[in-house]
């Protein structure tokens, strides 16, 4: 299992506090990396010798830009391709925007990924990411939009026109909780596979300044504490895992088989399946799901 990128989750700290936030992001949250740890992954990382691409994300990495800066720039020096994801709260004019984008050039960023959508904006069109998108541009910098679309209710497109929900949302975080409310629901056991993440051989891995990393937002490989990122990639065995391992043999249903969880009727998606059988599981399997506040709980450590 190669693993090929490193995702750096600098904070959970985020200006916003969305509803579709896999990870629970707010003005609130902590989880912010130190810049001995981050230096230590980026070490560990080079060892594995097969990751090419490093990102910086959250949360929201420019609240943190001094060791945002240094990151890149350490990541650079080891020879590893950056990017940033950004909801350019700090982008409030093209002129500022530079300002703020001027040392990518320098360090050699690779990827600048804006955030742009109604969950970031609420009502209001914000221009801030068309002035850092416009900023990026005029610097030689590559750069792209994301945008998550809110759900919409639609029918499936056979002779039963069932309803469905379209959108790019996905209900895990805190779009589990604030989102479903309404929405159209698929039986349970309709979910039979993870519909998103490829976990026998995952590619990339996200960590967060606790030291864990993520397969997946919330379900994790191991903690780097306890671990070096190497003896976790060696010793990763899915099948035996005991969240991946029914994941890959039945998706989020076989969670709720094998371990005889309380559940609903129906769920909107894979995701929504996935996220409420692992806050039961929570308390079993604290190795395996964390940390608390990619479950909408505060960190105690």
């Amino acid at each position: 299992m190669p693993l090929t990128g490193v995702h750096f989750l600098l904070s959970y700290q985020c200006t916003y506090e969305c509803d579709h936030c896999f990870v629970w992001g707010s003005p609130r949250a902590g989880g912010t990396i130190s810049l001995g740890l981050m230096t230590e992954v980026l070490d560990q990382a080079l060892d594995l010798a097969s990751v090419t691409d490093v990102y910086f994300e959250g949360g929201e990495p420019f609240l943190f830009y001094p060791l945002m800066i240094e990151g890149i720039r350490l990541a650079r020096e080891r020879g590893f391709s950056t990017g940033v994801v950004t909801n350019c709260y700090w982008a409030t004019a093209v002129p500022d925007a530079e300002l703020w984008l001027k040392p990518f050039g320098g360090l050699g960023v690779a990827d600048l990924s804006v955030s742009s959508d109604a969950f970031h904006a609420g009502d209001d069109e914000d221009p801030r990411p068309g002035y850092a998108v416009e900023a990026a541009r005029s610097l030689g910098l590559d750069e792209a939009v994301i945008t998550i679309d809110p759900p919409v209710v639609c029918t499936t497109p056979d002779e039963k026109g069932l309803p469905i929900v379209g959108g790019s949302v996905r209900f895990r975080g805190r779009a589990a909780v604030n989102l479903t409310e309404g929405l159209p629901r698929r039986p349970w056991t309709d979910f039979d596979e993870c519909p998103d993440e490829d976990f026998l051989d995952p590619g990339r891995v996200h960590v967060d300044g606790w030291g864990n990393v993520h397969l997946c937002q919330g379900v994790l490989l191991g903690n780097l504490e306890a671990t070096p990122l190497r003896e976790l990639m060696e010793s990763y065995d899915p099948r035996r895992d005991p969240i991946i391992g029914p994941l890959l043999v039945g998706g989020p249903a076989e969670l709720v088989r094998v371990y005889d969880l309380p559940h609903e009727g129906g769920y909107v998606d894979a995701c929504h399946l996935c996220y409420e059988a692992r806050c039961a599981l929570r308390e079993r399997f604290p190795g395996h799901l964390g940390p608390p506040q990619v479950y909408g709980a505060e960190e105690t450590r």
